[in-house]
C-alpha cells in the first residue's frame, strides 16, 4: 500500500477481518497485519496428516456465522462460501446404544426426547420463534443496542440463563437424554458447568440448532477467511502476513488501529502509554482452560453404536449430565480425568470434499488445565471407543496439538484457551475491563477488536464490527455507518 493507510488492523482472525471490512465500507484505506503466514486466525484449514486430507485447525462448526448480523450482511453465498448442514446438528451418545439428537426441526427434536418432548418445546419454543431478535440483541454492542422487539423471548432467556446448566437441566427435564443434550451444548463454553451462566450457553446453542443450524463451511473454514480477505482486497485494502507487531509506535500517524489480540498483547505493544489502572485491570483478566486437539484420518466413518449419531455433524462424547459436569470440573480445577468431555466433529459426513474419495477425517478436542502438556490422546480415543466400538481399528493417521502448541499456533490462545478469555459471568459483562466502552483503550485511536471484548468468543465477527463502528464515530466522525459493499 503506497503511503500510510487510514486504518490498520492487527490480527487477521474473523474479528479483525470483520472490522477491516466495516472500515473499508466507509471508504477508508485499510491494512491488516497478521503474524502467521496465512490469514484466518482460528479459521484455518491445513493438511495436518496426509496429503489431500483437509483439517480445520480450530474453528469448524459455524452456527454463529450462519446467524450473526455481520455475516448475514456479508452474504456468504454471494462470496462463494457454501454452508453445508448435517441431518443431525449435534448428538449426545449414552451407554446402551442410546443417544439424544438435535435436528433442525424443533418438533422432530422434541419428539425424539419422549417424555421430555413437551418441556423441550416450552423451553426452546419462545426462543426459536424470535431467535433472530435474540441473537441480534446479544451480539450488538450496548453502545448502539436498540430496545428489542422480542421482550418476552429475551426475558424468558434471561430468567433461565443465569443459573448453571445442572439447575436448568433438572428443572426442565426428567430423562437422561434431554439433560445430557443441553449439558453437552453448554460445555462448549469451557467453564465448570456448576458455575452461573452455563445454562445460557446451552440455551443459545440449542436455539441456534433450530434457527440456522450448526453448519460447516464446505471445503474448510479457511474458505470463509479467504472470502473475507478477497472482499477487502477488492476494496483496495491489503493483508500483510508473516509480520509480528511488537510496538504500536510502528503505526504512529495512522488515525485508527484495531487490535484483534489479547488484552495483554495490547498492553505489551502499548508500553508506557497505558496507565497503571488499566494495566492492573488487564492483569486480572482471566484465561480459562486450554484444549488438547486431535485430528484423524479414518478408513471409514466412526462406527457409532447408535445409527442417529452417524448422521451428526457434532458429537458431545461425555455420557450423562453428571459425567459431563465431572468432565468439565476437572480442567477448571487444574486436574485431568480418564473420562473427559470430548467435543467431536465428523466433517466428511456432510462434506466429502475434505478427503480423497473413500477417505474420512475426524476432529476432536478436550478441555484441559490451562497450559497443560498432558497427552490426552488415549483418553479421547477411549471415550469415542466407548460409544463406537471398533473406532481405533479405523485410524490411519493422527495429528495432535496440546495447549502450548495451540498458543504457539495462535498467540490469542493463551495457555490453549481458544476463547481469548474465560466466558464467566463477570468477564462477559465486563470484557476485558469494567468500563462502558470496552473497545476503546487508553491510547488515542487504538481499539480492541478481539473476542476479549463483547460479545465474546465464536465466529460472528461482532467484536471487530462493533470496534470498527466505534472507531468510525470517534476518529472519522462517521455516525451513519455504511453497509458492507456487495460482492464483486
Amino acid at each position: 500500500m503506497n503511503g500510510k493507510p487510514d486504518a490498520v488492523v492487527v490480527g487477521a482472525g474473523p474479528n479483525g477481518l470483520a472490522g477491516a471490512l466495516r472500515l473499508a465500507a466507509a471508504g477508508l484505506r485499510v491494512q491488516v497485519v497478521e503474524s502467521a503466514e496465512r490469514p484466518g486466525g482460528g479459521m484455518r484449514t491445513e493438511e495436518l496428516t496426509l496429503p489431500g486430507y483437509r483439517h480445520d485447525t480450530c474453528s469448524i462448526v459455524h452456527p454463529m456465522a450462519a446467524a450473526a448480523p455481520f455475516f448475514r450482511e456479508f452474504d456468504l453465498p454471494s462470496r462463494g462460501v457454501r454452508l453445508v448442514h448435517p441431518e443431525v446438528a449435534y448428538a449426545h451418545p449414552l451407554d446402551g446404544g442410546r443417544a439424544a439428537v438435535s435436528r433442525y426441526s424443533l418438533e422432530e427434536t422434541a419428539e425424539g426426547l419422549g417424555a421430555d418432548g413437551a418441556a423441550y418445546r416450552r423451553l426452546f419454543g419462545p426462543l426459536v420463534e424470535d431467535a433472530q431478535d435474540v441473537i441480534d440483541f446479544f451480539l450488538m454492542s450496548r453502545l448502539r443496542r436498540p430496545p428489542t422487539r422480542s421482550v418476552g423471548a429475551v426475558t424468558h432467556f434471561a430468567l433461565n440463563a443465569l443459573p448453571n446448566v445442572r439447575w436448568l437441566a433438572q428443572r426442565w427435564f426428567d430423562t437422561e437424554e434431554a439433560q445430557a443434550l443441553i449439558a453437552g451444548a453448554a460445555a462448549h463454553g469451557m467453564l465448570d458447568l456448576a458455575r452461573p451462566l452455563t445454562a445460557g450457553l446451552g440455551m443459545v446453542l440449542g436455539m441456534l440448532a433450530h434457527h440456522r443450524g450448526w453448519p460447516l463451511v464446505e471445503g474448510g473454514s479457511q474458505r470463509l477467511a479467504d472470502a473475507m480477505v478477497t472482499a477487502l482486497e477488492q476494496q483496495g485494502g491489503e493483508v500483510v502476513t508473516g509480520h509480528h507487531v511488537t510496538d504500536l509506535r510502528e503505526f504512529d500517524g495512522v488515525p485508527a488501529v484495531l487490535l484483534d489480540t489479547t488484552p495483554r498483547g495490547f498492553v505489551a505493544m502499548a508500553g508506557d502509554r497505558v496507565h497503571e489502572g488499566y494495566r492492573r485491570w488487564v492483569s486480572r483478566y482471566h484465561h480459562g482452560p486450554g484444549v488438547f486437539k486431535v485430528d484423524w484420518v479414518l478408513t471409514e466413518p466412526v462406527p457409532w453404536t447408535n445409527p442417529e449419531v452417524r448422521k451428526a455433524g457434532t458429537i458431545h462424547v461425555a455420557g450423562t449430565l453428571a459425567e459431563t459436569m465431572d468432565g468439565e470440573a476437572a480442567p477448571a480445577a487444574g486436574r485431568t480425568t480418564d473420562r473427559p468431555y470430548v467435543l467431536a466433529v465428523q466433517p466428511t459426513v456432510v462434506d466429502p470434499t475434505r478427503a480423497p474419495e473413500g477417505g474420512h477425517v475426524f476432529w476432536a478436542y478436550v478441555h484441559v488445565a490451562h497450559g497443560s502438556t498432558m497427552d490426552m490422546t488415549d483418553a479421547i480415543e477411549a471415550q469415542v471407543e466407548r460409544f463406537a466400538p471398533g473406532f481405533r481399528d479405523t485410524i490411519v493417521a493422527r495429528a495432535v496439538k496440546d495447549a502450548p502448541a495451540m498458543e504457539a499456533w495462535n498467540p490469542n490462545h493463551v495457555g490453549g484457551d481458544i476463547s481469548n478469555g474465560e466466558a464467566s459471568l463477570r468477564q462477559m459483562l465486563f470484557r476485558p475491563v469494567p468500563r462502558w466502552n470496552t473497545y476503546k483503550t487508553p491510547v488515542e485511536g487504538v481499539y480492541l477488536a478481539s473476542a476479549a471484548t463483547p460479545p465474546g468468543p465464536a465466529v460472528h465477527g461482532a467484536c471487530g464490527d462493533n470496534a470498527a463502528r466505534v472507531a468510525l464515530r470517534e476518529v472519522f466522525g462517521v455516525r451513519d455507518v455504511p453497509p458492507l459493499r456487495p460482492a464483486v
